[in-house]
């Protein structure tokens, strides 16, 4: 087996085709795991998993899926290791990578997360920075392409902050050629220059029905992420007017989907009404964090091979 010693921190990272080839694996992966026949393509591959930000989903999902796959996962909060007495992040990164077969990095700081992948040589995911959160969009495009066929060409509208998974929507819009709206607060809006890498296929507008206008996929986040909890007082009265209902639902088109990466705050950035309700999509969402993480585990760690 061989390693591509390829990082995945960002949705750029990877071409069109070899993003669209993860998600037709992860399609077979699920499939096999319905059908409960055994799949172990990472027999002996270990994984360490360097957490700063707790988790349920991403965690649950790397490390059954390494199970799954017949292999190992580590996880490591930063209190489990010396980086959190002061050990510099690119000696941590030099030890790790001696050790395991790839390092999942969900952190705070973009930059740091780049730091550590530069000193690292195995192949470093990001499981979540403050910027991006590409492992997430990889399940949202297979969610929709399951449901409703190839999101190119569709509309898709945010509604909330302009935060690290607005980022990686942005990027996704680029890299799967659909169209994005996004509806956020003045002074929210993702970063001119995220907003650039996604070239003519992204707006921006602070009038959530402008978005939502004919939409095919509506999706929203926590007003507050994690580290903003003081703001979230003020966050709330800010974002107000941006809760996903079924009056903003209604606006889109008949067929749209809903989705939320969770965890979700009912009543405040969505309603329960829509989030429990006939077009969310949440929970095979949820679902697909395990099957594109184990392809995407697979392409980095077996390369040309993923698909055997």
């Amino acid at each position: 087996m061989s390693s591509t010693n390829r990082d995945f921190l960002t949705l750029l990272d990877f071409s069109p085709e070899e993003l669209h080839g993860i998600l037709d694996r992860a399609r077979q992966l699920k499939a096999l795991r319905k059908e409960a026949l055994r799949h172990e393509s990472l027999p002996g591959r270990v994984i360490g998993l360097l957490f700063e930000k707790s988790s349920t989903r991403t965690r649950v999902a790397f490390e059954a899926g390494m199970v799954q796959l017949g292999g190992h996962a580590i996880f490591l909060s930063s209190r489990d290791l010396q980086i959190g007495r002061g050990e510099p992040i690119e000696d941590t990164a030099r030890v790790l990578s001696r050790m395991v077969d790839a390092v999942v990095v969900r952190t705070y700081s973009h930059e740091g997360l780049e730091r550590f992948a530069r000193h690292s040589s195995v192949p470093v995911i990001n499981a979540l920075s403050d910027t991006h959160h590409p492992c997430q969009l990889l399940a949202d495009v297979v969610t929709y392409i399951e449901h409703r066929g190839s999101i190119e060409g569709r509309t898709v509208a945010w509604i909330g902050d302009g935060n690290n998974v607005c980022n990686s929507f942005i990027h996704a819009a680029r890299c799967f050629g659909f169209f994005l709206r996004i509806a956020s607060p003045p002074g929210h809006a993702p970063h001119p220059q995220v907003l650039a890498e996604g070239g003519e296929r992204v707006s921006v507008t602070t009038a959530p029905r402008d978005a939502s206008d004919g939409a095919d996929l509506i999706v929203t986040d926590v007003w507050a992420s994690m580290g903003q909890e003081e703001e979230q007082q003020a966050r709330a009265e800010t974002f107000s007017n941006y809760r996903v209902d079924q009056r903003l639902l209604d606006t889109c088109s008949p067929d749209a989907l809903v989705m939320h990466c969770l965890p979700a705050h009912r009543g405040e950035e969505i309603s329960a009404e829509v989030l429990d309700g006939l077009q969310s999509v949440v929970w095979d969402e949820v679902e697909n964090r395990l099957h594109t993480q184990k392809a995407l585990l697979e392409f980095l760690l077996r390369g040309e091979d993923s698909d055997a």
